[in-house]
């Protein structure tokens, strides 16, 4: 039984979620913690796509709502909605921010192999934030580059908050 949990287990492990009825994951070492919603506070003069911030043991952390930032229409949010902690290395400083995502599914182990970078993704989202597409006994699932997800100006955008928001 060891082996065939080990065997499970072969290739790099991504956190699997949905958004908009589509299977979409992200590497698992990039992920800090898993939270269910919580009240944001909103920041004026902010792009659409960033909610607000959220005060996490002492820490001010922005907040991203994928949806919005990937153009899919926003929608209320419910007991299923969550929030992924992230952490992102920009220009050298570590940046802590939230994503927010319809639900989570499950980790799952994902060989590098089985990941096919396409030229053109029938998908509700820019290629750019694609690092691929993976082929999965429960289907295929949309790899995202969580790094990618954000522009220079965004992350500019990122850093400048913390402060605003203490």
């Amino acid at each position: 039984m060891e082996n065939s949990r080990r065997r499970t287990l072969t290739g790099t492990r991504y956190l699997n979620f949905t958004l908009e009825n589509e299977n979409y994951c992200m590497e698992i070492l990039r992920v800090k913690e898993l939270m269910g919603m919580t009240d944001i506070t909103p920041l004026p003069q902010t792009p659409d796509f960033i909610q607000g911030v959220i005060n996490l043991r002492g820490q001010i952390i922005p907040i991203i709502d994928l949806r919005v930032k990937f153009g899919i229409a926003f929608v209320p949010y419910t007991k299923r909605t969550s929030i992924i902690v992230v952490e992102i290395d920009y220009e050298g400083d570590r940046l802590l921010m939230g994503i927010v995502v319809d639900a989570i599914q499950e980790v799952i182990a994902i060989p590098d192999e089985k990941i096919n970078n396409l030229p053109y993704i029938n998908s509700k989202i820019k290629a750019d934030y694609i690092r691929g597409v993976a082929e999965t006994p429960e289907g295929l699932k949309i790899v995202l580059d969580v790094v990618k997800i954000l522009n220079d100006e965004d992350f500019v955008t990122l850093k400048a908050m913390a402060p605003a928001a203490e």
